[in-house]
């Protein structure tokens, strides 16, 4: 097995995982969840990609939410 396939992030967009989560818990669930403005304050799927983009340890937040939802899938 490759390190890649290992990674369950492996081929999944910033912008698909964050989608499937906006989805999921919607923008009040999400900024529950995490504690960033770009999800409490006008949130929308561009700025929070500029954000999470820029912000590793946002990011890191975000994937960890991400891989929990999967996790119990």
């Amino acid at each position: 097995m490759t390190q890649s396939s290992k990674n369950p992030l492996h081929g999944v967009t910033l912008e698909a995982l964050l989608t499937e989560l906006v989805a999921q818990y919607g923008w009040d669930g999400l900024a529950a969840r995490i504690d960033i403005r770009c999800f409490k304050s006008d949130p929308s799927i561009k700025s929070s990609l500029t954000f999470l983009r820029k912000t590793p340890w946002a990011r890191e937040k975000v994937e960890a939410l991400y891989l929990q939802l999967h996790k119990g899938r």
